[in-house]
Formats: C-alpha cells, structure tokens, sequence
C-alpha cells in the first residue's frame, strides 16, 4: 500500500491549522458584526474582562502579539467608548488600559457570540476541551522552540 505523498497540500498540518483559523475567523466576523467589533478587538475585550487595567504590553503577552499590533486595535476600542487609555503614574512607559461602562456592559452581548460559535463548531464537553488543549501545546511547543 503506498503512503500519501507528504507534500500534499491536504497532508499538512499547517494547511489544516490555517485554513481553520480563516473559518473561525470569518464566522466571527458574521457573529460580532452585531457588536459593531472586529475579532482581534474582541480577543482584546476578553483579555480585559479576564482581568481589567492591565497594561498594553500585558495584553500582547496575553495575546502572543506585538504591542504595538494592538495599539490601533485598542486605539479603535478607545475611539468606540469601550475602553480607555492612561500612562502608568509609576512608569510612563507603561500604557494601561481599562474597560468603560460600556466595554464592561459588551461582556453579556459577547456571550451569546460565544454560544453561538459553539453551536457552530458542534463540539461539546471534554472533546472540545481536549481540542482546545491539543491546539495550546502545540502552540507552546512551536514558541518554546523558536524561543519567541
């Protein structure tokens, strides 16, 4: 029986890691649409509804981002009213940001987008934890070995 050839487009990890994330990305678009926010401004309000006022390059850590990727990013989310920006008292080299009012009252939209990513992907409990699991090791493997 003869093995698949290996540079197959369709063999290739990558190709799958890829082209999954264009899908997920793309339903996210339809999903936050109603939210009037794109996808990297929505991973930028999860960071902070996990834990608000942390710094900018806190955020990109989190992220595994540039800060100053996301600085139009946040700028943008600024400009919306769902966050704000002020310079660290301490250390002006810090930005921080916070939620508004209204970045905070985003939170309750933003999980039914949840939902209903979920309800797209129709993969549930521990198939779904192991999934996400797989996906974190491998990324971690990746940056541990190029030491990003």
């Amino acid at each position: 029986m003869n093995e698949p050839d290996p540079l197959l487009l369709d063999q290739q990890l990558c190709f799958a890691v890829y082209s999954t994330s264009l899908a997920m990305t793309k339903l996210y678009k339809s999903l936050l649409e109603p939210l009037q926010i794109t996808y990297p401004q929505y991973l930028v309000l999860l960071v902070l509804w996990e834990k608000d006022g942390i710094t900018l390059k806190e955020t990109a850590h989190r992220l595994h981002q540039n800060p100053g990727a996301l600085t139009p990013v946040v700028k943008r989310l600024e400009g919306m009213g769902l966050l704000s920006r002020r310079r660290d008292a301490r250390d002006e080299r810090n930005l921080a940001i916070e939620l508004t009012q209204a970045g905070r009252a985003m939170r309750e939209k933003a999980e039914a987008v949840n939902a209903d990513f979920a309800q797209h992907c129709g993969i549930w409990g521990s198939e779904f934890t192991d999934l996400r699991a797989t996906l974190i090791n491998l990324r971690n493997r990746l940056e541990a070995d190029l030491s990003i």
